[in-house]
């Protein structure tokens, strides 16, 4: 999603005429992009404020964008006087705004009176901990924003990320994302598909559904999804994107409550489907997924893995797990340990839980040792990596069709891509192969990627 953000916000500012620059001691302009779903995010943010102004002094314009941004507002000022202006999640098409407004203060031109009362939500403030004057716009996002991304401004030519759906209304206790990106709200399908229309002309091969929970996508309006079955609206819109006939389609990520029967279906049904899932379970155990309140049981989210692991397509399948969380046992942990090797996952994000202000875990207390975490941490990863490493050796000698995406970073005559079941795949090639899809039998499996040659 930050990465879909940066996009959209560079489109915005090259249409007003700036442009990026590679060499960081050139730029009148740097925009931080936060998140805050780590441990530690404003710190990171801080220490990089601080290198940039003691590396460039005053003279470039700082900005700070994404979830912290939303989440701490103007103490962002009194914690980090060096920063310019702040720009909410859902403020992010009005960064240009923010910019004319610092730069106005810094030459002593000030905004008129219609410009300062353009939106009601951002405030003009000054700050005596500071030499210039700030700007902060935490403010909701305008009715006709611009969803689209320019051409040369995407972070790959041939892979395009498409939002669907943005904000979250489920309030996990351990979440901060409610209130950093807000409630729920679905793009109308007809939007969605026009986009994607729009970047199969542009050369586009693969688009990436996104949002913090696609499979909860509910539009407003039945407006592109007439005549496709489904019984829930993103099975429908997923049969509408196929519709089109870009060649790959992806989509994360899916929340286990609102998994349905009928998103296999679609993936069975339409090739440029891809076979890949990323169901986050965060806890093996029933106890600590309530005290999570995951709205989903262990029997619940085996029976949408049962479903998924009999598809007539191999659905690669992914997760996100949370150790430590509080009030875990060994009991708990233990049922975690037994679910990885029960899902048979090709791989897995694991995290040791790190409390979040305002979230209501942060009330209950870290009552699992920072110790224990680690060793549970440790003992989840090696399990997993050992699950992985058997999911993997299914692919050996067989052909995967790859979107070669760039230049191997470990050697020059290798390609990389990805395949539908979104593994990293390398095979020997040249840089005229990038953009193509390619079919590679595979003849290396490796801990993290496959190596194969071209058919």
């Amino acid at each position: 999603m930050n990465v879909s953000d940066s996009e959209r916000v560079a489109t915005d500012l090259a249409s007003q005429g700036y442009q990026i620059t590679s060499d960081a001691a050139s730029a009148d302009i740097v925009l931080i992009n936060t998140c805050s779903v780590r441990e530690k995010a404003e710190q990171k943010l801080f220490t990089q404020v601080g290198r940039i102004r003691q590396r460039f002094g005053d003279e470039p314009v700082i900005g700070v964008m994404g979830c912290v941004a939303q989440l701490e507002g103007d103490t962002l000022f009194k914690s980090a006087p060096s920063i310019d202006f702040v720009i909410g999640t859902k403020a992010v098409g009005r960064v240009d705004e923010a910019i004319s407004n610092v730069i106005k203060q810094r030459t002593g031109i000030l905004p008129n009176a219609r410009d300062a009362a353009r939106h009601a939500d951002p405030m003009f403030e000054s700050h005596r901990s500071s030499k210039f004057a700030k700007y902060i716009d935490v403010g909701e996002r305008e009715i006709d924003y611009d969803w689209s991304v320019a051409e040369e401004q995407r972070s790959s030519k041939f892979v395009a990320f498409v939002p669907i759906i943005e904000g979250c209304n489920k309030f996990c206790t351990y979440c901060i994302v409610p209130f950093s990106r807000g409630r729920e709200r679905s793009l109308p399908a007809a939007e969605i598909v026009r986009q994607v229309l729009t970047l199969m002309r542009e050369g586009v091969r693969e688009v990436h559904l996104i949002g913090q929970n696609v499979n909860s996508y509910r539009p407003t309006t039945e407006a592109g999804l007439e005549g496709f079955k489904g019984s829930t609206p993103f099975s429908r819109l997923l049969r509408a994107v196929a519709a089109t006939g870009i060649e790959r389609i992806k989509f994360t990520t899916s929340f286990p409550r609102d998994f349905k029967p009928d998103i296999v279906e679609a993936i069975e049904e339409n090739d440029n489907l891809c076979n890949w899932v990323h169901l986050p379970v965060q806890s093996g155990s029933d106890r600590v997924l309530k005290a999570m309140r995951r709205l989903h049981t262990i029997d619940s989210y085996k029976k949408r893995i049962d479903r998924i692991k009999s598809s007539s397509k191999d659905i690669a399948l992914t997760t996100d797990i949370i150790v430590g969380f509080p009030g875990e046992t060994e009991a708990d942990f233990r049922k975690t340990v037994e679910l990885v090797e029960y899902s048979g996952y090709d791989s897995a994000y694991i995290f040791k839980y790190s409390p979040r202000p305002g979230t209501p875990a942060f009330e209950m207390g870290d009552t699992v040792s920072e110790e224990e975490k680690t060793s549970r941490f440790i003992e989840l990863e090696r399990v997993q990596r050992d699950v992985q490493r058997r999911r993997l050796q299914r692919y050996l000698g067989r052909t995967v069709s790859v979107l070669a995406e760039r230049e191997s970073s470990k050697s020059t005559d290798d390609i990389s891509g990805h395949s539908t079941c979104h593994k990293v795949v390398n095979f020997r090639g040249s840089r005229d192969m990038i953009g193509s899809i390619r079919n590679v039998r595979i003849t290396e499996v490796k801990s993290n990627s496959l190596y194969g040659e071209v058919c």
